[in-house]
């Protein structure tokens, strides 16, 4: 067992940390599990509704918990690995995730089920913030790089692994197995991380900043709830209009406590430096784009192609796999040495939107279409990506990874979260316009499709679904081109500022 506090490796090769590969695959692991479980419930909405007596309510706060607490929480993570230890915050991640699972796999209610689900987004913020700051901290500056791209790798094959996995689960095991199935893959990491990472701290953590996690907990879950519930409830409705305002508020209320606490969880100099300023904007926009877009992408997979949730999944691991192929052979990240950070992200949002637009505008709807579209938005996620998430973890100091993994997550989690919600909201008024008058008040494409008198009419609300789609589509491709080059620009800027 390796429990002394290290400092972050040096380029020598002599110095290295043995064994670092070994506990990169347990970080990824780690990571992939965590992911998952943000889309492993698409498809079992309709056994949780039986099962549970779940209301249509109960099931979103089902989905939403998870990223709702995990969000709020990913800035306090972060801080709290730099401060006590980014190894002793994976292990406590992992206990606390893993007992999540346990109970969720074992509710006999939706509100407990609930409770868990908020339990395990407890234990994912943790996750997701110390699995990248160890990783950091394990690969020296000529090795980082392609750990951070395998990193990203395994969070872009736990999204799409989401909906194939829970179809499969629940084919041939009762709907808690989704949840209980973490258990022993946490024990394995749980061990294995125990045995394996060295422990890493700030060497200066200073006194816990109990206003800043206060503020930015209750801020950040102000506003993501107010981004996740506006589509459902109505952006004009007084809880959202009141959480968001309250989020707002209690953020500047924040952002003014950094500047005067001594020990800030958050160093405001961070946002002094045009790189992370840029590299922080960049994520944003691309998670908003991209996000938004595979949002779409499932839908229309599912509704326009006729595929169930978990065979959509299924149809988009070549996706994930391209992702993971291009970061794990370092195909990737010698691409991205020779561009550079900007150039890298540049192209790979350029692709991302080129593969949808192929998916999107093809002439034809067969998989021979589909495949190399998704082939191509891979190979541009496996490019933008890991160089996003390195712009911002190289913009701040070493010793304040889990500050800098915060950071990331927070505004990977907003980014996904507004993209979403813009395009999702794109799409429902562009259907919204497109149907008959007699199903104006339907609010959802199967809703319509019930409503719908006779074939001809139902085959007027497909003809709308399919043309709302496209243009949400199209709009979440230009979102992704355009977020990219944004990014890019900014991170140039800050280069040549810098």
């Amino acid at each position: 067992m390796t429990t002394a506090t290290i400092q972050p490796p040096a380029g020598d090769a002599d110095t290295r940390v043995r064994g670092r590969w070994l506990i990169l695959a347990v970080l990824c692991l780690a990571q992939v599990t965590v992911v998952l479980d943000n889309t492993v419930l698409t498809v079992a909405i309709p056994v949780l509704t039986t099962e549970l007596a779940a209301s249509t309510a109960d099931v979103q706060w089902m989905i939403n918990a998870y990223a709702l607490v995990q969000c709020g929480l990913l800035l306090t993570a972060g801080s709290a690995a730099d401060r006590y230890g980014r190894r002793r915050m994976l292990l406590t991640g992992l206990v606390v995730f893993g007992l999540g699972s346990l109970l969720a796999g074992l509710a006999q209610s939706g509100g407990q089920l609930i409770a868990a689900r908020a339990g395990m987004g407890i234990g994912g913020a943790l996750l997701v913030t110390a699995t990248l700051a160890v990783a950091m901290q394990v690969f020296d500056h000529a090795e980082r790089s392609r750990a951070i791209g395998v990193w990203a790798a395994a969070s872009a094959l736990g999204f799409a692994a989401g909906p194939p996995f829970g179809g499969f689960v629940l084919a041939h095991l009762p709907w808690g197995a989704i949840f209980l199935v973490n258990v022993p893959i946490v024990l394995v990491c749980l061990v294995a991380a125990w045995l394996l990472v060295p422990e890493s701290r700030q060497p200066a953590g200073g006194r816990l900043d109990l206003g800043g996690v206060l503020l930015s907990t209750a801020g950040l879950t102000g506003v993501v709830y107010a981004i996740i519930a506006g589509p459902e409830r109505g952006w004009s409705a007084a809880p959202v209009l009141g959480a968001g305002a309250a989020g707002v508020l209690l953020l500047a209320a924040f952002v003014a406590w950094e500047r005067r606490v001594a020990d800030p969880m958050l160093d405001p100099h961070f946002f002094r430096n045009p790189r992370f300023v840029g590299a922080v904007s960049g994520v944003v926009l691309i998670t908003f784009g991209a996000t938004g877009a595979l949002f779409l992408l499932t839908q229309h997979l599912q509704f326009v192609r006729g595929y169930p949730a978990w065979e959509a999944g299924l149809r988009m691991v070549p996706f994930a796999l391209s992702i993971v192929l291009l970061n794990v052979g370092g195909v990737a990240t010698r691409v991205i040495r020779r561009l550079g950070l900007a150039w890298s992200i540049a192209l790979g949002m350029s692709l991302l939107a080129g593969g949808l637009a192929l998916i999107t505008h093809a002439p034809t709807d067969g998989y021979h279409v589909l495949l190399p579209g998704l082939l191509v938005m891979g190979a541009g996620c496996a490019l933008a990506n890991p160089a996003i998430v390195e712009a911002v973890m190289s913009a701040i100091p070493p010793e304040k990874a889990g500050a800098g993994a915060g950071v990331d997550g927070t505004m990977t989690e907003v980014g996904s979260a507004l993209g979403v919600a813009v395009l999702g909201a794109v799409l429902n008024a562009r259907f919204a316009a497109l149907l008959p008058a007699a199903l104006a008040g339907a609010g959802s494409f199967p809703a319509a499709l019930a409503a719908a008198s006779g074939e001809s009419e139902r085959a007027v609300v497909s003809a709308a679904f399919r043309s709302a789609l496209e243009t949400g589509q199209t709009v979440g491709a230009v979102a992704v081109f355009v977020g990219g080059w944004v990014a890019a620009a900014l991170l140039r800027r800050a280069e040549r500022t810098g």
